[in-house]
């Protein structure tokens, strides 16, 4: 059994989508034969390409919600369809303790993406940790000083709306 985590961005480009959504089928693809199990957070962006490309594999899901209030304050309307067929196709559907999202929300998440995964895969321009905590590049460093595994992936020509 392989079991994958991922981070990543959640602000990418209409014309990033594609590329990130081809190079996760990809690495997804190399697992294949092995029983996969994939833990996202499944976020608008890298977290649900990531979840559906497990599932397309036939892999299982893990779900990680990082508060009790997370679906109604953060999970746009545009993305709630989406975000419900992926809680409703998890294998095991984890809420984390906390009533509201917020940064303490996220790094309880985070944290269980790095004990419950043995690689994280990385949707990640290559950028430094900001101040607020608790992005993708806070999850990388603290895969990397675990000593776990980082696939990142960031295709040529990727980029995030600004």
């Amino acid at each position: 059994m392989t079991t994958l985590s991922v981070t990543g961005h959640m602000d990418l480009t209409d014309e990033t989508v594609p590329l990130v959504r081809d190079a996760l089928r990809a690495l997804v693809a190399q697992h294949r034969g092995e029983q996969l199990v994939g833990v996202s957070c499944i976020a608008r962006g890298s977290d649900t390409l990531f979840a559906e490309a497990v599932l397309e594999a036939g892999g299982s899901l893990v779900v990680v919600i990082p508060s009790e209030d997370y679906r109604e304050r953060k999970v746009k309307p545009d993305h709630a369809p989406v975000f419900d067929r992926l809680v409703a196709a998890a294998g095991e559907v984890l809420v984390m303790s906390h009533a509201t999202a917020d940064r303490a929300a996220y790094e309880s998440a985070n944290a269980v993406l790095l004990e419950r995964g043995e690689r994280l895969v990385a949707v990640w321009n290559g950028q430094p940790p900001g101040a607020k905590g608790g992005g993708t590049a806070d999850v990388v460093v603290a895969a990397r000083e675990a000593g776990m595994p980082v696939d990142v992936v960031w295709p040529e020509g990727a980029a995030r709306c600004r």
